[in-house]
């Protein structure tokens, strides 16, 4: 992971940025994520969503500084894109964009999964057309889902980066045998696995091999889809809507939720020390990693941009990684 001043698109001199992979992308070492802005009535909704305020926390995010934006098809069965787009649309200068592509859906909004080359094919016409843009900066494989089509997937990625549909290619999910698969047939210049306090399976194996091999690593869900922001409480889990993924998830269910939101706070006092909240300390902590180059930070209101814009500049001191790690190991 290489760290310069400046970016080259969409750039900021406010952060100083790093390189992603084997690109010439520079990024900020926060993005914005665009997964919650999809809205409401599918799979993996948070409910539902204005997309007036969606706008204006995109572009809340990208004055502060921040210089890319993440998103798929699939977040909102196209809404997202479609929404990004609109953000963007008026621009003059415009951020990188990374979106991902192999969930499909039916016109009774039920998901199925494709790796094929026209199902591909089909899929980056559509995000091109949605988010309003000539090439897509970042186009990635979201899940290794058909396994047994991950090389026509990538074979197909690769021909798209030849046509200049897309810049540059790269995998999310994937784990260290798929990506030594795929890297036979093209290089790889990224990786997007999940990584925070409560989910670090990806630093036995998979970080170090993308290390070794020059890929970069782009970490979602590092304050564990609001869990670790310090905002979230037992009642308000039991009050998110009935189409929010989080009701069904264990990390906001019994008896893992309560230590948790114990986590929360030990990450709050950290905060307080510094004006900053827990939700920028929690993301702090995956930066940390030396084989992490940016983290995916979600936001659906502007207010929200602000509690978490000040993760692109601090950086927890070894003591207070300590401290963390402590708490950690007393409380498995």
């Amino acid at each position: 992971m290489a760290t310069t001043a400046s970016a080259t698109t969409g750039a900021s001199a406010k952060f100083a940025t790093r390189t992603l992979g084997n690109s010439n992308l520079h990024l900020t070492p926060i993005g914005y994520g665009a997964w919650a802005i999809g809205g409401g009535n599918w799979e993996f909704a948070w409910g539902a969503s204005d997309d007036n305020e969606s706008i204006a926390a995109i572009e809340r995010a990208l004055d502060s500084g921040i210089n890319w934006i993440d998103t798929a098809a699939i977040y909102g069965l196209g809404h997202s894109e479609e929404v990004v787009g609109k953000a963007l649309k008026h621009r003059a200068q415009k951020p990188l964009v990374f979106t991902k592509c192999s969930m499909r859906w039916d016109a009774n909004r039920q998901i199925h999964r494709s790796l094929k080359a026209k199902s591909i094919e089909e899929e980056v016409e559509a995000s091109l057309r949605r988010l309003g843009v000539d090439a897509i900066d970042l186009y990635q494989i979201h899940w290794p889902n058909p396994e047994d089509e991950i090389e026509e997937g990538w074979e197909t990625l690769a021909k798209f980066q030849e046509q200049g549909k897309v810049r540059y290619i790269g995998v999310s999910n994937f784990n260290v045998a798929q990506m030594k698969r795929i890297q036979r047939i093209a290089p790889i210049t990224s990786l997007q696995p999940p990584y925070s306090l409560l989910r670090r399976d990806i630093e036995k194996e998979i970080l170090p091999f993308c290390q070794e091999n020059h890929i970069g690593v782009i970490n979602y869900s590092p304050m564990v889809s609001g869990l670790l922001t310090g905002k979230m409480t037992a009642e308000r889990v039991r009050n998110l809507p009935d189409d929010d993924w989080r009701r069904r998830s264990p990390n906001f269910q019994p008896p893992k939720l309560e230590r948790n939101l114990a986590l929360a706070e030990v990450l709050r006092e950290i905060g307080r020390q510094h004006g900053v909240e827990p939700g920028v300390v929690a993301i702090a902590w995956t930066l940390r990693n030396p084989a992490i180059t940016a983290a995916i930070v979600g936001a659906r209101r502007p207010d929200q941009v602000y509690g978490v814009v000040p993760a692109a500049t601090f950086r927890l001191s070894d003591g207070e990684a300590q401290r963390i790690e402590k708490w950690l190991a007393e409380h498995p």
